[in-house]
């Protein structure tokens, strides 16, 4: 089990250039990835977005690349007709907005483009390789941490179906109870009415009892909520994105749940569902960080 947050970054050097490649990732219901490149590499959009989709099934991954020169002796060179034309526009601007015209030499040269290494960066496809290198060590980085994180999820899971399935084998045992108390509740009422107690033989008293039961009979919904339980334990030993799966039992084990404290006719088993649907409340919200 993984979870859907994580960080990784990874760094390769070649021909002059150090490419930097840093990948992070939330929680999407979906599979999202922004992939934001230099101007010059925009053209292997295609290739990350693939190598990312082998990685990683679900969640908003956001990937960035830079170029940088390898060392300090490389060669930089200043476009000064770019310079000349936003310092052209910001001045117009400065004009417009009635402010100041302070633009300074360090303005400019944070303005992308103008700055730049002398190298030209090698054509798409023979870079490729050491993006490659880069980008899977991030994704390396970011696999592992959301594999660590992913334990920690999978642990406080499994603490919370445990609760859910003390809760079921408490209903499971209170469960019996009801209709006998019922048919006793029932004799009490006749008893106070002053009208003669049937014998426990009596058909009517026989039938009244028997609709009863049948209306409040859970055998069903507990056995569903116990199968959930397995699926639950089958999931968490898969090697697999499980969290469209484990979603899918949260909205099945509320359902059971629901119908159980629709049926309750019982204090103990009213109880027991509150703690069932506070402790499912938690999976739910723990099961949308699951990859």
């Amino acid at each position: 089990m993984k979870s859907m947050t994580g960080y990784g970054r990874g760094e390769c050097a070649q021909a002059g250039f150090k490419i930097t490649v840093e990948v992070s990732s939330v929680n999407r219901k979906q599979s999202e990835i922004a992939v934001n490149l230099p101007r010059e590499l925009e053209v292997l959009e295609a290739q990350v977005r693939d190598a990312v989709n082998e990685r990683v099934a679900r969640g908003r991954v956001t990937v960035r690349l830079s170029v940088h020169a390898a060392s300090a002796s490389g060669k930089l060179k200043i476009d000064t007709a770019l310079a000349k034309a936003h310092t052209k526009e910001l001045k117009k601007l400065a004009k417009t907005l009635n402010i100041p015209d302070a633009i300074s030499l360090d303005l400019l040269l944070r303005i992308p483009g103008v700055l730049q290494a002398s190298e030209e960066i090698a054509e798409s496809d023979q870079i490729w390789p050491s993006v490659s290198k880069a980008l899977n060590r991030a994704l390396d980085t970011l696999v592992s941490m959301r594999t660590r994180e992913g334990a920690h999820l999978a642990k406080d899971l499994q603490q919370r179906i445990g609760l859910m399935r003390d809760a079921v084998a408490r209903v499971q045992k209170q469960a019996p109870q009801v209709a006998e108390r019922y048919r006793q509740q029932l004799f009490e009422r006749i008893k106070t009415a002053g009208i003669e107690v049937p014998g426990l033989e009596d058909e009517r008293l026989l039938k009244e009892v028997f609709y009863f039961a049948d209306r409040i009979d859970i055998t069903e919904e507990l056995t569903r909520l116990q199968s959930h339980f397995k699926q639950f334990d089958d999931c968490i030993k898969k090697d697999e994105p499980v969290g469209r799966t484990l979603d899918f039992l949260a909205q099945e084990m509320n359902r059971e749940i629901n119908t159980l404290g629709a049926k309750a006719n019982d204090s103990i088993i009213s109880r027991e569902v509150v703690t069932l649907k506070s402790e499912l409340e938690r999976f739910r919200e723990q099961v949308q960080n699951v990859e």
